[in-house]
C-alpha cells in the first residue's frame, strides 16, 4: 500500500461482531479468560488493549517498520529508550534538541550513572571523535527543534552500525509522511504523537517504531513494567487524526513555504529558519532524505531585543501563543522561556538559540490570513 492508503487502512479492519468501520474504543481494564492461561490474546489493559494494538500496527506501517509501541507521552517513549541503558553507559545527542529531551537525560538519567554529550552533527564524521567503548546510544532530532538543522541519518547510521551502537531518531517534526528514518538505517524512530500525528491539539501520546524483534521485546517489557501507556480513547483520537495526516502535511508545507518566503523579504526580519529555503545550510540533506519540508519555521528580528520579540508575539491574533506544535491551528512559541527553558542559557547560546528567537507552527488556515497576521504583528 502507498502512504495515503496506509493512513486509512493499515492495521484497521471492521470490528468483527458489529462490522463497525471505525476501530472501537475498548474502554476496559481487564478481559474475561476461559481458563488459566486461556484467553483471546488480551489479559490486562496495561499490557495490551485492542484499540492501542490497531494504532501500534498503523504507526509501524507508516514508518515501514515491523513493530510499534505507544506510550502515554512522547517523554514516556524517550524514557523507555533510555531505560535500555545501564549505569556508566554513554549517550551522544545532537546539541540542538527539544528541551524535554535534554532535561530527562541530564536531570533524571545522569544521576543513575548515564553520561551524555551534546554535540553538533552537521558533519556526521566528527561523531566518531566522541565515541568511547561505553557509547551505547546516539540520539538525534532531524529537523531539530527549534533551529531547524538537519542531520544526515544515513551517514550517522553508517557510524552506529560500524560500532554496534543504537541509533534513535526523533521524527516528530518530519512525520512518516516526509521522512522514514528506519529506511535510512535507524534502529528506533520516536514520535511525539501529540503533534502532527494527532494533529488536533487534543491528545498527549508518544510512540516508538523498530524492526528488530529483540529490541521490540525489550521495549515492550519496559512499556508494560513501567506502565506509561495511553488510554484507549486517546488511541482512538490519534487513529482518527492519522487518517488525514497526508492531507494536512501537504497544507502545512505549502503554507510554510509562502510564509518563509514572506518573512525572508520582510525588512524587519533578520534570519529565517525553514529547511525548504534553498539557502538553508542543510538544504541538500533535506532533498536527499525528505519528501517535503514541513510546517515549522523559526525566525529572528533585526531589532534583536527580547522586548521586541515579546511585542511581536503578543500582537498576533491568529498565531496562538502556546507550547506544542503540529495542530491544525497556527501556534507561536518562545523557545527560550517555554519549550527549551530547561536548557541552561549558556548551552542555548552555544547552539545559536537566542532569547529573541520566535518559532512558528504553521497551521492549515488560509495562508493569506496568516500572512496578514504576521504583517500587522510586525508593524
Amino acid at each position: 500500500m502507498k502512504f495515503a492508503t496506509k493512513t486509512i487502512h493499515a492495521g484497521i479492519e471492521p470490528e468483527p461482531i458489529t462490522g463497525a468501520v471505525m476501530t472501537p474504543i475498548f474502554q476496559t481494564s481487564t478481559y474475561a479468560q476461559e481458563g488459566i492461561g486461556k484467553h483471546k490474546g488480551y489479559e490486562y489493559a496495561r499490557t495490551q488493549n485492542p484499540t492501542r494494538t490497531v494504532l501500534e500496527t498503523n504507526i509501524a506501517s507508516l514508518e515501514n517498520g515491523k513493530y510499534g509501541l505507544c506510550f502515554a507521552s512522547g517523554m514516556a517513549a524517550i524514557d523507555a529508550v533510555l531505560k535500555l541503558l545501564q549505569p556508566k553507559d554513554e549517550v551522544i545527542a545532537s546539541n540542538d534538541l527539544y528541551g524535554g529531551t535534554y532535561r530527562i537525560i541530564t536531570k533524571v538519567f545522569q544521576k543513575f550513572g548515564i553520561k551524555a554529550s551534546f554535540i553538533s552533527m552537521d558533519n556526521p564524521a566528527e561523531i566518531e571523535n566522541y565515541l568511547t567503548p561505553k557509547t551505547k546510544l546516539i540520539w538525534i532530532e532531524t529537523p531539530t527543534n527549534p533551529l531547524l538543522n538537519l542531520i544526515d541519518i544515513a551517514a550517522v547510521a553508517q557510524i552506529t552500525k560500524k560500532h554496534q551502537i543504537l541509533l534513535c531518531v526523533d521524527n516528530t517534526f518530519a512525520t512518516p509522511y516526509l521522512q522514514n528514518p528506519l529506511d535510512l538505517g535507524a534502529d528506533i524512530v520516536m514520535h511525539s504523537m501529540t503533534k502532527y500525528l494527532s494533529g488536533h491539539s487534543d491528545v498527549v501520546m508518544g510512540a516508538l517504531v523498530m524492526n528488530d524483534e529483540k529490541l521490540k521485546q525489550e521495549l515492550a517489557f519496559i512499556q508494560n513494567a513501567c506502565g506509561a501507556v495511553p488510554s484507549p480513547h486517546d488511541c482512538f483520537l490519534v487513529l482518527r487524526g492519522i487518517k488525514t495526516l497526508h492531507v494536512r502535511m501537504d497544507r502545512h508545507s505549502e503554507n510554510a513555504k509562502k510564509i518563509a518566503e514572506y518573512l525572508k523579504q520582510h525588512p524587519k526580519i533578520d534570519k529565517v529558519y525553514w529547511i525548504g529555503l534553498p539557502d538553508h545550510k542543510n538544504h541538500a540533506v533535506a532533498l536527499k532524505q525528505m519528501r517535503g519540508f514541513g510546517g515549522m519555521i523559526s525566525f529572528t528580528l533585526k531589532e534583536d531585543t527580547l522586548q521586541n520579540a515579546i511585542r511581536v508575539m503578543e500582537r498576533f491574533k491568529l498565531f496562538i501563543l502556546g507550547e506544542s506544535l503540529g495542530g491544525v491551528e497556527s501556534l507561536c512559541t518562545h523557545p527560550a522561556t517555554m519549550t527549551h527553558a530547561s536548557i541552561p542559557a549558556e548551552e542555548r547560546y552555544k547552539t545559536g538559540l537566542k532569547d529573541t528567537l520566535i518559532r512558528l507552527s504553521v497551521g492549515i488556515e488560509d495562508v493569506e490570513d496568516l500572512i496578514a497576521d504576521l504583517a500587522q504583528a510586525l508593524e
